[in-house]
């Protein structure tokens, strides 16, 4: 199977230069927009390109924007409907705290809109003790997801965000933490959430949690995501929202003057790297038999799209002939023919899929589903190839 694998990765080859729009030109530069933050950044959340960075790489204290870890480590490790029960360790944790009593049990899916509209970190704590065995555990798997995204500059030695040393991470790192989080539809539905209530099961009356990311309610489309305040730190914020079918997300780090300047970043990525549809859904290849198997859309600045270069990489045919040899089935109606690879300024930005005319072509990925490895890659085509190549290998 192995070796199969090998082969299949193997099959392509380059055969032509399928579009050169023009040649990269020089473009004017984009006055970014003013913020007080210390660190700053502005991602596209589909396609995981940073917009906008103001020393976005320097590794600062981050606060309870670290629950944005927390609850997606929880999120894929554990099962919602599973109880958190509240440890002697996880009870009455300093800082902000949800008041959970001790040996309270709460549902995990619960727990995460009391972490992440209210920021307990009596929450973070229990749930840290539920999925990894202990902080320390849970602390392992946050730093091991922090390497699979591909965050470079971070770490973490909690999962609450109270000041500790070794616990930092960069706006930049921020940014694409959350452009990966907001794909899980689970974690998308939380942090948009304004108002939560929960069981109550030592009162008669029921939580009530008001999510304090202000931003939901001051800015059109915001949609997320997590607030954030440590004496060292001091105010952290992580904002999203989606116009147009465009979702961006907000990074600062230590920025007394946050709401306004979130406001400022997401309206300035919304005006000035709009989503460009590159590439439609069955578009006909030129002087090919061939069509594109998904769309693309990437954000663009005026004249970017004059840099960008379109190459149609196709199967080679002998290896597919190897694999039919192989006694392997080879499916000839998904018809997969290669793929386009696309890139701007000579910069890779993305993939799709081209097929015969005429040929089975795969749905296309829902968006949670759509960037696996690093956010940055932005290989949005790979879960529609995944499938194929499923039915590829099967007996």
């Amino acid at each position: 199977m192995r070796k199969l694998m090998k082969a299949i990765v193997g099959m392509f080859i380059t055969v032509l230069l399928f579009s050169t729009m023009g040649t990269p030109s020089v473009q004017a530069t984009i006055a970014g927009p003013s913020t007080h933050a210390q660190s700053a950044a502005l991602i596209d959340v589909t396609s995981g390109r940073i917009l906008y960075s103001k020393d976005g790489d320097k590794e600062l204290r981050i606060a309870s924007l670290t629950k944005i870890m927390t609850a997606i480590v929880a999120i894929e490790a554990g099962k919602l409907d599973q109880k958190v029960k509240v440890t002697p360790s996880a009870f009455a944790k300093e800082g902000s705290s949800l008041y959970l009593k001790l040996g309270e049990e709460m549902t995990l899916e619960n727990m995460l809109y009391g972490l992440m509209l209210r920021s307990g970190n009596d929450a973070a704590s229990a749930i840290a003790e539920h999925i990894g065995g202990s902080e320390e555990g849970f602390v392992l798997l946050m730093n091991k997801k922090a390497e699979q995204i591909g965050l470079t500059r971070s770490h973490f030695m909690n999962p609450h965000g109270l000041d500790a040393e070794g616990h930092y991470s960069t706006a930049n790192d921020l940014a694409r933490l959350t452009a990966y989080a907001l794909h899980n539809p689970v974690f998308k539905r939380i942090v948009a959430t304004e108002n939560k209530s929960a069981p109550n099961p030592n009162e008669s009356w029921e939580y009530s949690w008001h999510n304090k990311n202000k931003m939901l309610r001051l800015y059109e489309g915001a949609d997320g995501v997590k607030t954030g305040y440590t004496k060292k730190a001091f105010r952290c914020l992580v904002s999203s929202a989606t116009r147009d079918g465009q979702q961006l997300a907000a990074v600062t780090l230590n920025d007394g003057d946050d709401w306004n300047d979130h406001a400022r970043m997401l309206s300035f990525g919304f005006e000035y790297f709009p989503l460009v549809e590159i590439a439609r859904q069955e578009q006909p290849v030129q002087n090919m038999e061939l069509v594109t198997g998904r769309g693309f859309k990437y954000p663009l600045a005026k004249g970017e799209e004059d840099a960008l270069t379109k190459k149609l990489v196709l199967r080679d045919q002998r290896t597919q002939t190897n694999i039919a040899e192989s006694g392997q089935s080879d499916d000839s109606s998904f018809g997969l023919a290669g793929r386009i690879d696309m890139q701007l300024k000579g910069e890779p930005i993305g993939s799709i899929p081209v097929y015969y005319k005429g040929s089975y072509i795969p749905p296309e990925p829902k968006m949670e589903d759509s960037t696996l490895g690093s956010i940055g890659d932005a290989t949005t085509w790979i879960s529609a190839w995944k499938a194929v190549l499923s039915r590829l290998l099967s007996p």
